[in-house]
């Protein structure tokens, strides 16, 4: 007993703390290890970051830093979106020596790696205060959790797992003590939560509605007291938590007003705590409050629905939903969801196993449900939510260790046990750092192309691109987008139709109409305002479209500079940057059957050339072999970058009547396959080729990683 009563001495849990915590530090330091002698990968002296969202976070510290007020709508909603994460990296730059670059990459490990506190202090909760300890070493450093929070990924994922985990631990030490000092922790948590990540709130708003009911069921004994419970259930505690709780979820009313009801609801109890019928009321009416002020059921209905309803806009145009070419929103595989929660199918059984068996033994966990439940719903809603059951898995796993282990008649074959099957738990996710060399978000020389960008246009400028670089754009270039990472809705249409038009007009007349009008419009959907999607007087798309090429559509007068940004990398996700722009808005029916395929030489013989993907290119004859097919192709190019960022071309032609191109890119060593029409659209012809109609375009940016140009009209 004398070692048990040790380790639960605050000096002793808080050096298990220190310790976990540097555990978790140093493993992901191993990704900066690996990447610091890499000049392609450093800016400014520092390593960049890399997760495209951290962008638009980054960039609103540096113009509050800076004192810089957007230009952009959007750019301005941003600051107002993580205020948490904004502003802690705001006074982080400029309380301490750090540059802003340096930030940014080392706060995601230097918060992330908290999440050991609660862990530990849950095990403490438990009166297992090593079992804790284990279970951090798992959990700071499980497969989901280190993806989502590795050094460079600075987003406010950093703060999501590891505030919710610790509000779960607030409220299941009110099912434990039901004492005022649990109850205050877990509002206090409450209150600050939805500034740093405010999308977790409706995995918060489950866990604390699993708890009510938890302690109702406790406080009428249709659910037993546990023997480890310090305080037996009262009216006071039940009622009061109840109350107490509810008011900073009430998220549709001002932080301020929910901080004033909070103080006064506290003077109103104690002048009722007397009164158990009061206090019954005020709780039913109190909890009344949090349903209808924090939006319970439209906040669950959206979040699920989005997720789990995808495909093409049903009402007014059909416009392609972005949610269905993103990767972490879709169903994965049992083995996907199993090794991002536990390492392995063999970890996250046992952790589903042990949470059972926690849940039977000590009852209060049964309000983590929500955060175990997410991650077995991300099956079918996508890899995102493995990452909310991480901790609970993490301590489930290991408390089954310790059960098994108590059949051990010696002590110490328990904590042997215990301490070594955890060390396989640990295994296969130190084996994923190790080998998760994942690369900044851009490389030096694209970054460098946009701040040469930077230098020439204004803040008022816009930088059409795909929205996955609006973010980085908005850091780099210090210019305006209309699509980005967190708004790319219907008008991913406009800049799909831009990038895959062959009609140069209609590229440049579309990029003008649609930056002015998005201004003028106090920064609304472009698509929808355009084509009155969903009005009674609701456009033919197709129609306009070719009014706006024939130039029969009125023009707003240029207020500013538009740039056009076609970036190398987007190679390799253009036949999905396609998609959006290749729909019938009418019909919601694809257009036409686009091709384009970027691949590698496998092997060559005879003029054969065997591709990466499969396809044969038959050099001899000009023809494609797709599967049993043999496609004539029509015209075959060769180009080369030079010194001065000029590319030169040769071109052979083969068949007259083919519908198909094939273009050898020397420089990069990479063929691309492609239909006739997808080869004359403005990126293959503008940026793989280098060519561009000067009465549209102009050049202001060239290199082999991007080509910029500025829409003159």
């Amino acid at each position: 007993m004398k070692n048990r009563v040790d380790i639960d001495k605050v000096w002793s849990v808080t050096l298990l703390m220190l310790a976990a915590y540097i555990f978790g530090f140093l493993m992901r330091m191993i990704w900066v290890y690996q990447f610091k002698d890499n000049p392609g990968f450093i800016w400014n002296g520092e390593i960049m970051i890399n997760t495209n969202d951290g962008y638009a976070f980054a960039n609103a510290a540096r113009e509050i830093i800076s004192g810089i007020s957007p230009v952009d709508g959007v750019k301005q909603a941003v600051h107002h979106y993580s205020p948490g994460l904004i502003y802690l990296t705001v006074y982080l730059t400029k309380l301490t020596p750090f540059s802003l670059e340096t930030v940014i990459l080392y706060l995601p490990a230097i918060v992330s790696s908290l999440i050991v506190v609660p862990i530990i202090l849950t095990g403490r909760l438990m009166r297992h205060t090593f079992l804790g300890f284990l279970s951090a070493l798992l959990g700071v450093i499980a497969w989901s959790y280190y993806n989502r929070t590795m050094t460079g990924y600075y987003d406010t994922d950093m703060f999501s797992v590891l505030l919710q985990f610790s509000i779960l631990y607030a409220l299941l030490r009110v099912a434990y003590r039901k004492d005022l000092s649990s109850v205050a922790l877990a509002a206090l948590l409450m209150f600050a939560y939805p500034y740093f990540y405010s999308q977790g709130m409706v995995i918060v708003y489950a866990v604390f509605v699993l708890l009510v009911i938890y302690l109702l069921l406790e406080y009428y004994k249709i659910m037993p007291s546990d023997e480890t419970r310090d305080f037996a259930p009262n009216a006071v505690a039940l009622y009061a938590s109840i109350v107490l709780l509810s008011a900073p979820l009430m998220l549709v009313l001002p932080m301020g007003t929910r901080v004033i009801l909070f103080a006064l609801t506290i003077i109103l109890l104690r002048v009722i705590q007397d009164n158990k019928k009061y206090m019954q009321y005020l709780a039913i009416i109190y909890f009344i409050g949090f349903l209808y002020f924090s939006h319970l059921f439209h906040v669950v209905f959206s979040q699920l629905s989005g997720y789990l309803f995808r495909g093409v806009e049903e009402d007014g145009l059909h416009f392609y939903q972005v949610v269905q070419t993103v990767r972490e929103a879709g169903a994965i595989p049992f083995s996907t969801m199993a090794n991002r929660i536990s390492g392995s199918s063999v970890g996250v059984v046992l952790s589903l196993a042990g949470y059972i068996i926690l849940v039977a033994r000590h009852r209060p966990f049964i309000i983590a449900l929500p955060l175990i439940g997410v991650g077995v719903l991300s099956l079918w809603a996508g890899l995102r939510f493995t990452v909310y059951a991480v901790p609970v898995a993490a301590i489930s796993v290991v408390y089954l260790f310790w059960v098994i282990g108590g059949y051990f008649k010696d002590r110490k074959a328990t904590y042997l046990f215990v301490t070594l099957a955890t060390a396989a738990m640990i295994y296969p996710n130190i084996t994923h750092i190790l080998g998760y060399k994942v690369p900044t978000v851009l490389n030096k020389a694209e970054v460098e192309d946009l701040t040469r960008l930077g230098r020439m246009a204004a803040p008022k400028d816009y930088t059409l691109g795909w929205w996955d670089y609006g973010y980085p754009i908005w850091f780099y270039s210090d210019t305006n987008t209309i699509i980005d990472g967190g708004k790319h809705n219907n008008d991913n249409f406009i800049i799909s139709k831009i990038m895959q038009t062959d009609s140069p007009a209609l590229a440049a007349r579309l990029g003008r109409l649609a930056v002015e009008t998005y201004v003028d419009t106090n920064y609304s959907n472009i698509a929808n305002t355009l084509f009155q999607n969903g009005e009674k007087d609701q456009k033919d798309p197709n129609l306009f479209l070719a009014k706006i090429e024939g130039n029969t559509v009125a023009i707003p007068p240029k207020s500013r500079e538009i740039y056009l940004y076609l970036p190398y990398r987007m190679m390799g996700i253009f036949p999905t940057v396609m998609v959006f722009g290749n729909i019938d808005l009418t019909t919601g029916k694809r257009v036409r059957d686009a091709m384009f395929y970027p691949a590698y030489i496998k092997s060559s013989t005879g003029g054969m050339i065997i591709l990466s993907n499969g396809i044969m290119f038959d050099s001899k004859k000009g023809e494609l072999h797709v599967g049993k097919r043999k496609l004539p192709v029509k015209e075959f190019i060769v180009t080369q970058n030079q010194k001065d960022n000029t590319i030169s071309l040769q071109s052979h032609i083969y068949h007259r009547d083919g519908k198909y191109a094939v273009v050898y890119m020397k420089s990069y060593g990479r063929f691309v396959v492609m239909d006739e029409k997808t080869f004359h659209s403005i990126y293959v012809q503008m940026f793989m080729l280098g060519k561009h109609d000067k009465k549209f375009f102009e050049l202001v940016v060239s290199s082999p990683y991007s080509k910029i140009y500025r829409i003159k009209q």
